[in-house]
C-alpha cells in the first residue's frame, strides 16, 4: 500500500492506495506546532476507522509547500510506517516539462497537479486549484507545465477585508441569494464570492485565448465543487486530484530508490 501526503499551508491532504484505487484519505489542519508524534497520532487513529491495516504500507510520496513539516513527515513515515518517502521536488522524476523561466520556483504541488490532470483529461488544460492561495496552472497537449498564475485565496480574502477595516464584520464566504446584498453580511459575500466567479471567469478567457484551440478547465481544493456550480468555464472537478498525481508519480519512481528506511 502506499501512503500519499500532500502538505499545504491550511491543510495536510493524506491518502492510502492500493494499487491503483484509493481506500481511504483524510484532511488534518496545517499545524507548524505538532510534532511528528502528534501528527502520527492523529493518523494512527484514523486509519483503523477505515478497516485498513496500517502495517500494509509498505511506499510512502509526499509533496509539501511547508518545508518545516516535511522534515516531521518524513519522520513520521519512517518511525510509523518503515519507509523512507519520496519527496517530490525539483529533479523528481515527474513525467512533467516544467516551461518557466525558473523551474525550481513552482510548488511542488503544482507539478503533481498537472500531471494528474493530464493523465486523467489529455490537454491543453487549465488546472485551478481552491486552496490557501487559488492557482491557475496551464498545461500543454504534450503534458508541459507552461506557467500560470496565483491569486488569494477566497479565506484569505474574506480574512483580508476583516482585519483591515475599521467596521466591516468577519464572515464566511458562502454564495449568497443574490448579487445585490441587502446588508453589510451578503454584500461582502456577493462581492467575495461573485468576485471570485468573475476573476475565474477572466483568467480563464485569457488563458485560453493565449493556449489556443480548445482548452479544458478542470478544478481541484476546498471551493471547487461550489465554483463550478457557478460558472460553465469549469468543466471537470477532481477533490483527489494530487492524491491522484503523488500516485503516479511514485509510479514512474518506483525501484528508483529505497522504499525501506
Amino acid at each position: 500500500m502506499l501512503l500519499a501526503i500532500d502538505i499545504g499551508n491550511s491543510n495536510i491532504v493524506i491518502g492510502i492506495f492500493q494499487g491503483n484505487e484509493l481506500k481511504a484519505d483524510w484532511r488534518i489542519a496545517t499545524d507548524l506546532h505538532r510534532t511528528a508524534d502528534e501528527y502520527a497520532a492523529i493518523l494512527m487513529n484514523l486509519i483503523p476507522m477505515t478497516g485498513i491495516d496500517g502495517s500494509m504500507v509498505n511506499e510512502a510520496i509526499m509533496c509539501s509547500v511547508v518545508p518545516h513539516l516535511e522534515l516531521a513527515f518524513s519522520g513520521l513515515c519512517r518511525r510509523y510506517f518503515g519507509v523512507s518517502p519520496l519527496v517530490v521536488e525539483a529533479g523528481t522524476k515527474t513525467g512533467v516539462r516544467v516551461l518557466t523561466d525558473n523551474p525550481r520556483e513552482v510548488g511542488a504541488d503544482r507539478v503533481v497537479n498537472a500531471a494528474a490532470a493530464h493523465h486523467l483529461y489529455g490537454g491543453p488544460l487549465i488546472v485551478i486549484d481552491f486552496g490557501t492561495a487559488t492557482t491557475f496552472d496551464t498545461v500543454s497537449i504534450e503534458g508541459d507545465y507552461m506557467g500560470g498564475a496565483i491569486a488569494p485565496g477566497i479565506n484569505i480574502a474574506a480574512e483580508a477585508l476583516f482585519s483591515r477595516t475599521a467596521k466591516l464584520p468577519q464572515v464566511e464566504p458562502v454564495r449568497p441569494k443574490n448579487s445585490i446584498g441587502r446588508n453589510t453580511i451578503t454584500a461582502i459575500q456577493s462581492g467575495i464570492f461573485f468576485g471570485y466567479i468573475g476573476m475565474v471567469e477572466g483568467i480563464v478567457a485569457r488563458m485560453t485565448q493565449e493556449i489556443g484551440g480548445t482548452v479544458r478547465t478542470v478544478a481541484t481544493g476546498g471551493y471547487a465543487d461550489i465554483m463550478a456550480q457557478e460558472t460553465p468555464v469549469i468543466q471537470a472537478v477532481n477533490p483527489n486530484l494530487t492524491l491522484i498525481g503523488l500516485r503516479l508519480i511514485n509510479d514512474m519512481n518506483r525501484g528508483q530508490f529505497d522504499a525501506r528506511a
